[in-house]
């Protein structure tokens, strides 16, 4: 049995030890052992931290952005340099198999890159002569301190990527508050910033419960909060901090539908779902864990993913043979088995049981089968509610226009998918369904980083979405300047009400 480490803080570029004495577990999820554990930091040590980035923001913000894009550079480079470090970090404190953890990395890698070129997207817009004489620019400027919440399940992709690349890049700093499940990532990559030159302060880590972590909504240094996590929870930053003056992007839940037609070729849609739905495990808001199938081949489709889903090798995350790692902690198992049996008792018919799966020689982890429900219909809680791990459940359908009727009831609208060979379907689809990101033939239909994680309804709470365009306008604020010159031989003229406000004007 390895020996349990004591984590600590990341604050004003030093790891520090917590005050506060508490400590919450850190599994890995593979054996079912405590690997470390993470300080519950006090009060005070959150004001720290934000005081911290406060008081690193001037000398940051005034760094040119040529000269900030060079240490995300470096970045990228220690990033490459330690994957499969970082790697297999992330499959032993979150239970991810071994190319789901390399994606987790590779998704802090893509964000970096979009960032490096903050100098081009940060660009403003200018004109002369907006009315006689007078010229006016639009420049794109740094905020001050932000606040990214992190959930357990993307230790690497969200803190890292999603959150710290665009605001670092902008000009921003920032304070992370890590998932206190899988906080070992994020800690690592801190001191990778540190070794790319970031300089202290400019990005600072720590660990904490709930309660803790209200100070960062209501403080009056921080201008912005990013998180990613239940709706309950988002909602109720979104409604705080926003009352408080600060800008909020708050990914939420998900429940994404995909619709299988007739005509699709149902090989690809059975690889395609069982990709979808149990990659991860299941624990991903991107995640495909409805299938909504035309009547004519729902048998069919449910044969051939059941199938599928038995062959799943099921094992320790950071053995590269396994496809289907363990659930983060033994609570959050339980949580899905519940949801399991909730089913049952809503009448679903259970076509594969997960439960009570295990690992010979791993028979302490946190392991949950594949499991799929059949003939789950309109209202059942199983088929409508996110229960975040490797649970599919089958709705059957008898049109186009019913599926996506069934599918657009639903109150998130993360991401939506269509099988089909039609392409009038297919566009059908694309323009009708409530889902921000929309998939043909495409499972997972998240976008690259130059494009916004856009979800809507209970899925986001916000105005801008994580990464693109909207990811650079949330980490900045506009300001147009308005200039005039005359002559230097004199001779003012007179100045209009509007003083060249009103284009056109003379």
């Amino acid at each position: 049995m390895q020996e349990t480490q004591k984590l600590k803080l990341f604050i004003n570029g030093e790891f520090i030890d917590s005050a506060s004495g508490r400590y919450m577990p850190v599994y890995n999820p593979s054996t079912g052992e405590v690997q470390a554990e993470a300080p519950c930091c006090t009060r005070e040590e959150v004001q720290a931290a934000v005081a911290a980035a406060r008081a690193a923001f001037p000398a940051w913000r005034d760094t040119p952005v040529m000269k900030r894009v060079q240490v995300l550079y470096r970045f990228r480079d220690l990033l490459l340099a330690h994957y499969d470090e970082l790697t297999e970090l992330c499959a032993r404190e979150h239970g991810k198999n071994w190319s789901e953890s390399a994606g987790d990395i590779a998704k802090i890698r893509e964000p970096v890159e979009l960032a490096c070129g903050t100098p081009s997207l940060m660009l403003g817009e200018s004109l002369m002569d907006t009315s006689r004489g007078y010229d006016t620019v639009l420049y794109r400027e740094p905020l001050g301190v932000f606040v990214g919440i992190a959930p357990f399940n993307f230790p690497g992709m969200i803190p890292m990527g999603w959150m710290a690349p665009l605001c670092i890049a902008t000009g921003n700093t920032l304070v992370i508050k890590a998932a206190s499940r899988t906080p070992m990532t994020s800690l690592r990559c801190a001191q990778l910033w540190q070794e790319a030159g970031l300089p202290a302060g400019v990005l600072n880590v720590v660990t904490c419960s709930r309660n803790e972590a209200e100070l960062f909504l209501t403080h009056p240094d921080v201008r912005g909060v990013c998180f990613v996590g239940t709706t309950s929870a988002g909602r109720h930053i979104y409604e705080v901090a926003a009352a408080h003056g600060k800008r909020v992007q708050a990914q939420t839940e998900a429940k994404n539908h995909a619709l299988v037609l007739e005509d699709a070729d149902l090989d690809h849609a059975a690889h395609s779902i069982i990709n979808s739905a149990f990659g991860c495990a299941g624990e991903r808001c991107m995640a495909l864990p409805v299938v909504v199938v035309q009547e004519t081949v729902a048998d069919a489709l449910v044969e051939k993913v059941t199938a599928l889903a038995r062959k799943l090798r099921l094992g320790p995350a950071y053995d590269r043979n396994t496809e289907l790692g363990p659930l983060v902690t033994a609570e959050h198992r339980r949580h899905v088995t519940d949801w399991i049996e909730k089913g049952v008792q809503e009448g679903a018919k259970l076509v594969l049981d997960g439960r009570g799966a295990t690992v010979p020689g791993y028979e302490n982890g946190f392991y949950l089968g594949p499991t799929i429900f059949d003939y789950v219909e309109p209202g059942m809680m199983v088929g409508d509610q996110e229960i975040f791990g490797p649970v599919l459940c089958f709705k059957r359908v008898k049109t186009f226009e019913e599926g996506v009727a069934l599918m657009n009831r639903n109150v998130f609208a993360n991401g939506s998918s269509i099988f089909t060979s039609s392409g009038y379907y297919s566009r059908q689809f694309a323009r009708m369904t409530d889902g921000g990101m929309v998939g043909v033939n495409v499972g997972i239909p998240v976008p690259v980083g130059i494009f916004p994680f856009s979800g809507h309804k209970d899925s986001f709470f916000g105005d801008l979405h994580v990464l693109g365009k909207d990811g650079v306008r949330f980490f900045t604020e506009s300001k147009a300047v308005t200039t005039h010159w005359t002559h230097p031989a004199g001779g003012a003229a007179r100045i209009d009400t509007w003083e060249g406000s009103v284009g056109g004007s003379d």
